[in-house]
């Protein structure tokens, strides 16, 4: 493989190892080992870059490069790619001030600004071979945290490389997902032994605290490595910083405001099932943190511990030198204030002093990009960067001035934030200010919501080892994984972790369709699942409840005319909100790895499929399946490209990818509004193309042993 002088692979026994990687996958093995340097064989094919000239080295290395390439150059068995020349040499300046010990934040302003620049870097290359040749430039100068997440943007943004998939990133970092030790025992092990072992090791699954927190009831959930590597690869998709080619997409504001807001209901949906009360917000910020989280995670790149948090933390002001970056919590305070004001004005301001108005359809995507402050804010200098400095003002809750030295806890990182009990807390407060709009948009009216001579007369569940329907049923499960490319500076070889997390059988939705048009119709099915009960056992007020639906699937169908019995049967297994279970463990050299024409149409976006359906309790949790068949007239989405999508991700959370979102009412319609007059429960909200029914969750409490044993 060769292509204008840049990278091209010639190894004569590369053939023993498997398939020769084509070019883009080369950029797959730059994220392995991150912080070994590229002059080392990458992946257990053994691909070593060869650099075309010593001054493409980073200084620290030109003394040692021939001795380390020494010991690989009688190798016949690797796959050796000969790096070409550059266009030009990158200016690296601004990445390269985070060192590479230090820990990086999407969160952090300053480290945003790096890796905006580094993503231009990459993704400005004219050919394939010298994004492959930049990259590797990159490698071995930048911090190894800062590189991966920079390449990876890019890798997801280049036409040429966009349908490759990434690695989990809990192979690339497995510090930041597993006990502290874990890493450490699994680097020992490939030292002693001669032969590496597959024997895995366990990782306890109550590691973070005692029964006596009661926080730790849905540490489950919190800690499910899927969820946090779904938060992790939704932020990849859609980053808040660098260039506005990259960062617009369709609806990116009002996707960022949904998808948060469904993590909300599917905790709360959890809190409930454990016996715990709806999350409050974090909205006086003088109050003290009364829930206290100590990670216990392994190290990361740069050799700290995350930092824990002691219960009653108080926020401070941060002034951290190191980071560039000090701020007020009155601060964000005052962004709050001036959100909440344009929200009950109608109008948000301009950079040039223009209102701006929040309209029905497009107001919610413009606050979205003001909440969270990316680059498309209509105006950062007004409205400030609420949602990312509130993550840093938690995470520095230790050392707010940085007179110790510390880096930050989990909350600020995307791809741990989410363990953290406080970061729901914080993200009440961000949804809230998204809910204060919606209560301001017109109610939907039984006109908007009924689908004329549609009824939907049946909607059942069928469950795999359920006698009866309508009752679906959790339970643990333990799974392997690989932590071999993530372990820097051992010897090669697999390495396994056994984790434990919630899995739920199987199950189909059959639903009963009832047409009474002369004509056949299409229809959008939307299904939605909440609990039937609060806290104290009693039925909720549907202002309250419907924040409470998390949406199970979404999907088109079509109903044939004058029929009473259109039957659709639907699998959990396709929801449009989850990817496979497989797709989100898969390994960086699995033969389902690279490019997206093998059948596994999915690039890594998505909620866990295993994390679809909450917890529930052993005598069965009362739930409400919501099912409702809507217009696709109205819901129709003209897309400029009639070609499909390169990536079946979760649309739902995450779009299509290069196209418009497929589905042209609000996410989360219906429930996204405040309801009409007369309506005080979901009972009285249906309308005929609706339907409610009963469901029990059963945890069974059994754990099932991994399945490839």
């Amino acid at each position: 493989m060769s292509g204008r002088g840049g990278a091209a692979v010639a190894a004569p026994g590369a053939g023993q190892r498997g398939q020769r990687p084509q070019a883009k996958d080369l950029l797959l093995y730059l994220l392995d080992r991150p912080a070994e340097t590229f002059l080392v064989p990458k992946g257990e094919r053994g691909v070593l870059f060869q650099p075309p000239h010593e001054e493409f080295l980073v200084q620290r290395l030109r003394h040692a490069a021939e001795s380390i390439t020494a010991r690989w150059s009688g190798n016949e068995n690797l796959v050796k790619v000969q790096l070409g020349p550059m266009a030009s040499t990158p200016d690296l300046s601004l990445p390269r001030q985070l060192p590479r010990q230090a820990h990086f934040s999407l969160f952090i302003p300053q480290h945003r600004r790096m890796a905006a620049d580094l993503v231009s870097t990459l993704v400005s290359q004219k050919t394939l071979e010298e994004f492959v040749s930049t990259a590797a430039f990159a490698h071995d100068r930048v911090n190894p945290s800062l590189f991966v997440y920079a390449l990876s943007v890019a890798v997801l943004h280049r036409p040429d490389t966009m349908d490759l998939r990434l690695p989990a990133l809990n192979e690339v970092f497995p510090g930041r997902f597993l006990q502290h030790g874990v890493v450490a025992r699994a680097r020992a092990r490939a030292h002693v032994l001669d032969t590496p072992s597959r024997t895995p090791i366990e990782v306890p699954q109550n590691f973070t605290a005692s029964e006596l927190y009661e926080e730790h009831r849905v540490a489950y959930f919190r800690e499910d490595l899927g969820i946090n590597l779904h938060h992790w690869h939704w932020h990849l998709v859609y980053p808040n910083s660098g260039e506005r080619r990259i960062v617009n997409k369709d609806r990116r504001g009002e996707l960022f405001y949904y998808m948060h807001q469904q993590i909300q209901a599917r905790y709360n949906f959890e809190r409930l099932c454990n016996r715990l009360s709806r999350v409050t917000r974090l909205l006086n910020l003088r109050d003290p943190i009364q829930e206290g989280y100590f990670p216990k995670l392994d190290v990361t790149v740069a050799g700290r511990v995350w930092q824990p948090r002691h219960a009653g933390a108080l926020l401070k002001d941060i002034n951290r030198e190191p980071d560039q970056m000090r701020f007020d919590l009155e601060d964000l305070d005052r962004w709050r204030s001036r959100i909440l004001d344009a929200i009950h004005t109608g109008a948000v301001v301009d950079e040039a002093g223009k209102r701006v108005l929040l309209t029905e359809n497009e107001g919610i995507d413009l606050l979205g990009n003001i909440i969270e402050s990316s680059v498309l804010s209509i105006n950062r200098n007004l409205y400030g960067d609420l949602h990312n400095l509130g993550h840093v003002a938690i995470a520095y809750v230790h050392d707010p001035d940085a007179r110790f030295l510390e880096t930050y806890s989990v909350m600020g990182d995307p791809a741990t934030a989410m363990r953290d009990p406080v970061f729901y807390r914080w993200h009440a407060t961000i949804d809230d200010l998204f809910q204060e709009h919606k209560m301001s948009l017109p109610r939907y009216t039984v006109a908007v919501l009924d689908y004329p001579g549609v009824k939907v007369t049946k909607a059942e569940i069928v469950c795999k080892g359920r006698d009866r329907t309508n009752e679906l049923e959790t339970f643990w499960e333990k799974r392997d994984i690989d932590l071999s490319h993530g372990i820097d500076f051992s010897p090669r070889g697999p390495v396994l972790a056994r984790i434990t997390h919630l899995q739920h059988e199987p199950f189909t939705y059959k639903i009963t369709v009832e047409n009474n048009l002369n004509k056949p119709v299409l229809g959008t099915a939307r299904i939605f699942l909440a609990p039937k009960f609060d806290e104290r056992g009693l039925q909720m007020l549907f202002r309250d409840h419907r924040l409470l639906f998390i949406e199970m699937d979404k999907f088109q169908v079509t109903l044939k005319a004058k029929t009473k019995d259109n039957i659709i049967v639907r699998s959990s297994t396709s929801s449009s909100i989850s990817i496979p279970f497989e797709r989100t463990f898969m390994e960086l050299e699995s033969p389902n790895i690279g490019t997206t024409d093998d059948g596994l149409n999915y690039c890594g976006c998505g909620w866990p499929q295993n994390m679809l359906v909450p917890k529930g309790t052993a005598d069965g949790f009362p739930c409400q399946l919501f099912v409702m068949i809507s217009n696709f007239n109205d819901d129709r989405v003209n897309q400029s490209s009639t070609q499909p999508s390169k990536c079946a991700d979760a649309v739902s959370f995450c779009g299509l990818k290069d196209k418009k979102y497929p589905d042209k009412r609000s996410m989360g319609y219906p429930f996204d509004r405040m309801p009409r007059d007369g309506v005080t429960t979901i009972d009285d909200f249906l309308t005929p193309n609706m339907a409610l029914t009963d469901v029990k969750i059963f945890f069974s409490g059994r754990t099932e042993e991994p399945k490839n044993l």
